[in-house]
C-alpha cells in the first residue's frame, strides 16, 4: 500500500484513539476474538476494502479480513461487504476509522459510477481533477478510478497544463506553449486551457496536443469543435455536474473533467455489526 495511505490510516487512528479508547479499554479486559461483518445499508459501489483491512491489521496484526465483494462491485442494501475476525478490542476501536474510509471512498465510487452510466453510449472519457481533499488525493483518485473514471494528472509533476494564469504570466497562449515546448521533453504532451474561440485558434496554431475548453457554454463548445476539426484532443471542463453532464457530452470532444466527481460525493451508508 502506498506510503501516503499508510500515513493517512495512522493519522486517522491517532486522531480517534488519542491517549486510548477509554470505553473499550475499560469494558474489554481480555484478548478475546470475535467476528464482525460490514454491511451496505443502501445500493453502493464498493471502494476502500484494502484500506479498511489495514486499519484492523494495525490494531491486531493477526486479524483476518475476508472480502465478500470486490473493489468496484455494485452491491445492494443489506448486502455483506466483508467479514473480519480479530480481537474484539481491535474491532470496537477500529470500527469508526474503517467505516469512515469505506463510506467516503465508496461514496466517491458510487457518485462516479452514476456519471459513467450517463456517458456509456458516448465515446467520451470521464476525468477527475485535482480538486481533492489535502492529503487524500491518492485515495480519492483511486476511488474515482474504481467507479469508472480515468485519472487526470495526479499533481503538478506529471502533466503539463497551461492554465489562465500561466497564459497571463507568459503574455499569450502561444507564448506559453512555445516556452514550454522548448524547455520540456518532446515526449510530453502539452495541454492548454482556452476560454474563448480566439484562444482555441491560437492554441491549435501554436501546437497544443490537447485543448481544455474551460467554462464554455455548449453552443461555444460546438463552435470550438468545428474550429479544431480533429487536429487535437479536446477536454471540456468547468461547472459540469450530474445534472448538466449530458448538455456537455457533445460529439467531437474526447474528455469531460469534473471536480464534482470527488468534491460533491457524499458518505454512503455502511455499518459494522459484531456477530
Amino acid at each position: 500500500m502506498h506510503q501516503s495511505i499508510e500515513h493517512l490510516i495512522e493519522l486517522a487512528l491517532a486522531e480517534d484513539i488519542g491517549a486510548g479508547d477509554i470505553t473499550t479499554d475499560n469494558l474489554i479486559q481480555t484478548d478475546k476474538k470475535a467476528e464482525a461483518v460490514i454491511i451496505a445499508k443502501e445500493p453502493i459501489v464498493v471502494a476502500g476494502l484494502n484500506i479498511a483491512k489495514r486499519v484492523f491489521l494495525k490494531l491486531d496484526s493477526n486479524a483476518i479480513f475476508l472480502p465478500l465483494t470486490k473493489e468496484g462491485d455494485a452491491v445492494e442494501a443489506k448486502e455483506y461487504i466483508c467479514k473480519i475476525n480479530a480481537e474484539l478490542k481491535a474491532l470496537l476501536t477500529g470500527e469508526r476509522t474503517a467505516l469512515n474510509f469505506l463510506q467516503k471512498l465508496s461514496g466517491i465510487a458510487t457518485n462516479v459510477r452514476s456519471y459513467v452510466r450517463l456517458l456509456q453510449d458516448k465515446k467520451i472519457k470521464l476525468l477527475d481533477t485535482r480538486k481533492t481533499t489535502p492529503g487524500w488525493r491518492i485515495a480519492e483518485k483511486y476511488a474515482a478510478r474504481t467507479g469508472g473514471a480515468t485519472n487526470h494528472r495526479f499533481g503538478l509533476f506529471d502533466g503539463i497544463l497551461i492554465k489562465d494564469n500561466h497564459i497571463k504570466a507568459a503574455g499569450s497562449i502561444a507564448g506559453a506553449i512555445n516556452i514550454i515546448r522548448k524547455k520540456t521533453s518532446h515526449f510530453l504532451k502539452i495541454e492548454a486551457e482556452a476560454s474563448d474561440l480566439i484562444q482555441v485558434s491560437q492554441a491549435v496554431e501554436a501546437g497544443a496536443d490537447i485543448i481544455m475548453l474551460d467554462n464554455m457554454k455548449p453552443d461555444m463548445i460546438k463552435d470550438a469543435v468545428k474550429i479544431i476539426n480533429k487536429r487535437v484532443l479536446i477536454e471540456v471542463s468547468g461547472g459540469i455536474n450530474h445534472s448538466n453532464l449530458n448538455e456537455f457530452a457533445i460529439p467531437g470532444i474526447d474528455f469531460i473533467s469534473s471536480g464534482a466527481l470527488i468534491h460533491s460525493a457524499r458518505f454512503v451508508d455502511i455499518s459494522m455489526d459484531i456477530c
